[in-house]
């Protein structure tokens, strides 16, 4: 199951950060990782610069104070853009997640603020955001899947399986249930009724086959999981699978919200040929519409629009 090495948590000011911090180590324990904590200050003028980074580094030390007996954890302060310092530091880092508590601003009723959006669009590795206050334990955990059944591409087939592996590997860390979901639509359908053709049988038949393509790719991702897994660890997730018929920026959301998820992990994938847009209208949608945690996902091959030097 998938592991992570290096994480890096970044502080959020705006929320209560005790139990993301709590959740932050502990997924750090559970992985054998290295754990880092990042702040990251607006610049101030040079003759500034050491006083306040020594002022910052006393608050992240309070901040790891309950849990400095646990692990060794590193503590980092930089100065500049916040999502522009965070991405940085993970190509400058190698960082293989991200953790932060979901920004909140007081004018916008969304889990998700500006940082937290560039940081989906750009951020090279996975990123946890996570509501405050952040669980402990998870008692859901819900994957969400995308695929087309007839030409589905390779990249496409190891993002699900990086999201199911992610998901899977939690849900097993803190005996959750594991609910994998794909919404389908029968796109063609609505065009021939627009035709008003005289199909009502064959509209049946059409949605009925297409709703076969989706589910066998569907369970086919199950398969495969259970294949690079191992038939004991497949058989502990005890998966439960939801195929649900409608856009999937309304299915996910209101499912997750059925569901009662603590998490939802998915694919950031893009929809457009514009660097640094690579979450692409649905997936944005749907994670506006959360109020729970989430794990997003890069695809294979994903190039970030940020440098190292600029």
């Amino acid at each position: 199951m998938k592991r992570f090495k290096n994480i890096l948590y970044v502080t959020e000011e705006t929320v209560d950060q005790a139990s993301a911090v709590a959740r932050a180590v502990s997924l750090a324990e559970n992985n054998q990782a290295e754990l880092t904590i990042l702040e990251v200050i607006p610049s101030v003028p040079n003759r500034l610069q050491a006083e306040t980074s020594a002022m910052r580094m006393q608050v992240l030390e309070s901040l790891i104070e309950p849990c400095r007996h646990r692990m060794k954890i590193r503590l980092d302060v930089r100065m500049g853009t916040v999502f522009l310092e965070i991405i940085r530091a993970v190509l400058r880092d190698g960082y293989d997640l991200v953790v932060k508590p979901a920004e909140n601003p007081d004018f916008l009723k969304r889990l998700f603020g500006s940082d937290d959006m560039h940081l989906l669009r750009k951020c090279p590795c996975p990123v946890w955001f996570m509501k405050s206050p952040e669980k402990s334990n998870y008692n859901c955990i819900l994957a969400a899947v995308d695929f087309d059944p007839l030409k589905s591409t390779a990249a496409e087939q190891t993002l699900n399986q990086n999201i199911l592996e992610l998901a899977g590997s939690l849900a097993i860390t803190d005996q959750a249930s594991l609910h994998l979901v794909h919404a389908w639509e029968p796109f063609a359908a609505g065009i021939m009724r627009a035709r008003g053709d005289d199909m009502g049988d064959g509209i049946f038949a059409y949605v009925e086959k297409e709703r076969m393509l989706h589910q066998k790719g569907f369970y086919g991702l199950g398969d495969t999981l259970r294949d690079r897994i191992g038939e004991d660890v497949y058989n502990r997730l005890s998966l439960r699978f939801h195929l649900p018929k409608g856009p999937a920026k309304k299915m996910i959301s209101a499912l997750a919200a059925e569901l009662q998820a603590d998490l939802v992990v998915m694919g950031t994938v893009a929809r457009t040929g514009i660097p640094g847009f690579i979450i692409g209208n649905t997936a944005e949608t749907i994670l506006e519409q959360l109020s729970c945690s989430v794990l997003a996902v890069k695809p294979p091959g994903f190039a970030t629009p940020v440098k190292l030097a600029e």
